[in-house]
This record gives C-alpha cells, structure tokens and sequence, in this order.
C-alpha cells in the first residue's frame, strides 16, 4: 500500500524502517516472527489431520492477514461474519468466503446476489425456510448461485436449530431451488471454547461432537460437508473425526484469555500458539506512587474477557478509562515515554478499534496493515 499520503502521528503510527520506540502510541503491533509461527502450526495441523482451513476474517479484519493465511498457511479460503465485511474481502480478490451467519434483510440479500461471479464462491447459513425462499428470490433476480449452510444448534443457544424434522425440509426445499447449493452444516458451538478447565473442555466438546455425530448419521444421504471448530479447542474437536472445515480465527494472535487455556500435550503439541499481537502503549504520567499512567484505554482496548496482560511480570495493567490505563508498578521501573507491550483479552473487539496494524520483525518496522473491514459491520 503506498503510504505516501499518510502522516506519522496524525493518520498513520509508523513508517516503515522506524525503531519499535518510534511507534505512536497506543497502537495494534504485530510481532512478525511470532505471526509467522503461529501460521505455519496451524497449517501443519490442518495437513497432519486431513481437515480443510478456513480461518475466520472477523478476528483481524485484515486483507494481508487472509492473504497470508491463504498463500503461506494452507487456507483455502475465510468466513465472514457481516454481508459488508465480505465484501471488503472480495473487492480485495479472495475468492472462497463463507459468512457464518444468517443474512435475512432483503437489502442485505440483493448485494449478496449481487457479488456472486464465476470466480468467487460464496455462501451463508440459514435456520428457517422464510429466509431460504428470500436467497432464493435474490439469487434468481442476479442469475447468482449461493452455497448454503444449515447451521446446526449445537450447543451454543443461538442462532440455528435442533430439530431434526425442521433440518429435513430445509433440505428438501433447498434442493429445489435452481439458484442454491445445500453444502452441509454449520455446527460451531461457541460456548465451549472459553472453558478454562481442560477436562470439563473435553467433556463439552465429547458432548457437541456426539450431537454432530447424530446430526451426520441422519442425513448421511445427503453427504453433508460439517464445519465448524474454535481455537479454543480445535484439536479436541478435530479429534472426534466429525469435521471436514475448521473455522478458527484466534490462533493467528491470541489472547490473554485464549493463551490462558490449558491443553493435553499429549493428543496434540501443535496447538502452543504464542501471542503475536500487543498493544503499544506509552508512559504519559508518573504521578501516582508505585504506578504510571499509560496512554491506552477503553478506545485502544476491549475488556469484555478482562483487561490486557503486561508481558512483564513485574507490571500489572489495573484499570482504564476511556483514554488511561494505570499499570502497578511496584519496584519503580518505568519511566516517561516508556513504551509497554499489553496483551489484549479478546482481540477480535481490539482489532476492531484500530485502523492499522503496525508490523514488526526484532526492533524495526517492517510492514503497516490496513484493519481493511474496520466497523464493516452491517
């Protein structure tokens, strides 16, 4: 991207050759190196265990991310979460896109139709048959063919359904029509993905599996493409032998609450992803005794799964407001301008705040990302 235009400080953080101490701050860094990493395990994993990745884009929001992702980490393609987020993504060129949600708003559905070409592949999941004659309608109007999904409530007591009857003449009904493909099942149960307890973990994830089990053996005539799986515990789902699809989309940065999960080492050692990105934040007060107030709050950071981690055990992020952070600070060791690394608890929410992803390899600025579907939310 030519940054020519931009200005460090005043709608860029960075150029690319500064120092990591250049940075403006708060800014979303990625550590080069550690993304790398994280990448090639996931593709190990997925080649090991003969299962399709399609890494999910609502976590980064980032072209040059998916773009990775597809050319260097053994992605096929992404999911979607939002009609506007995909859209960012095909006008970029990705060519294979799921969007894991139901699209049900008339408006919505003539721009999905509308995107569709011989190039690009794209579907969406559906619960009910209201809205699959609507995709219908939409696909015939733009002489478009939309893969379909019936999502699956496997546990997560959300959007799709249980009903075994109901799933059977969704399925009969979208074989009917001319201008949608019935693929399989969307089964992603999201609530037994932040289980910290490993063995509770595995118990729940036992338990969805079973009822995707189910599910297949029902409508095995119908050869149903099953995809699903979270980061936090895709080697425990992958291991029941159900998916064809894993949809993880954390692994590429994590977490302070995914790093935080434990795993059994003994089924699977290529799942120690480490944390790649941070935020980068600077000291901008010293007032306070055995603390230091820091340049990022509630608008450089989510805190729906607690507050950031400091990767110094010595320094405690402690509380924030909307433009402060306070960092206990025992021992005295930070100083003015200071820069911190802070690990967010969600990074989905924290990637969304942000407009660029500033990248860097050892202590030098090698890249600026553009965060390409931030707010992309309709």
């Amino acid at each position: 991207m030519n940054l020519g235009s931009f200005e460090v400080g005043f709608n860029i953080p960075a150029r690319i050759g500064m120092d990591v101490d250049e940075i403006q701050t708060p800014s979303l860094i990625i550590d080069y190196k550690i993304f790398e990493n994280n990448i090639s395990k996931m593709k190990k994993f997925v080649l090991n265990n003969n299962v399709k990745l399609r890494p999910h884009a609502k976590m980064h929001k980032s072209v040059d991310v998916a773009n990775y992702q597809i050319d260097n980490g053994g992605a096929h393609g992404i999911c979607c979460q939002k009609l506007s987020e995909a859209e960012i993504f095909v006008r970029a060129g990705i060519k294979d896109i799921l969007i894991t949600n139901q699209i049900t708003d008339a408006f919505k559905l003539e721009r999905l139709a509308k995107i569709v070409s011989k190039e690009l592949k794209i579907g969406c999941c559906v619960d009910n048959q209201e809205n699959v004659i609507n995709i219908q309608k939409a696909a015939k109007r733009n002489n478009s063919i939309i893969d379909i999904y019936i999502e699956y409530d496997c546990g997560a007591n959300r959007c799709g359904t249980k009903s075994f009857n109901e799933i059977n003449e969704l399925i009969k009904m979208i074989k009917k029509m001319a201008n949608l493909n019935f693929i399989g099942f969307q089964a992603y149960n999201g609530s037994i993905q932040h289980i910290e307890d490993h063995k509770i973990r595995q118990i729940e994830v036992k338990n969805t599996c079973n009822k995707i089990k189910e599910l297949k053996a029902n409508f095995i005539k119908h050869s149903p493409f099953i995809t699903g799986v979270g980061t936090g515990c895709f080697d425990l789902e992958v291991n029941e032998e159900i998916y064809d699809e894993i949809q993880v989309g954390s692994y590429a940065f994590m977490d302070a609450h995914y790093s935080s999960l434990k795993h059994d080492r003994k089924l699977n050692n290529s799942n120690n992803f480490e944390n790649s990105l941070f935020i980068l934040t600077g000291v901008m007060s010293k007032a306070l005794q055995k603390h230091a107030v820091v340049d990022a709050g509630l608008k450089s950071i989510a805190v729906d799964s607690g507050l950031p981690k400091t990767i110094n055990s010595k320094l405690e992020y402690i509380k924030c407001s909307d433009e402060h952070g306070i960092i206990a600070d025992p021992d005295n060791i930070l100083k003015i301008n200071d820069k911190i690394r802070l690990i967010p608890g969600h990074c989905d929410p924290t990637c969304n705040l942000h407009d660029w992803y500033v990248v860097v390899k050892d202590t030098k600025v090698i890249d600026l990302w553009p965060v390409s579907a931030r707010g992309f939310s309709f």
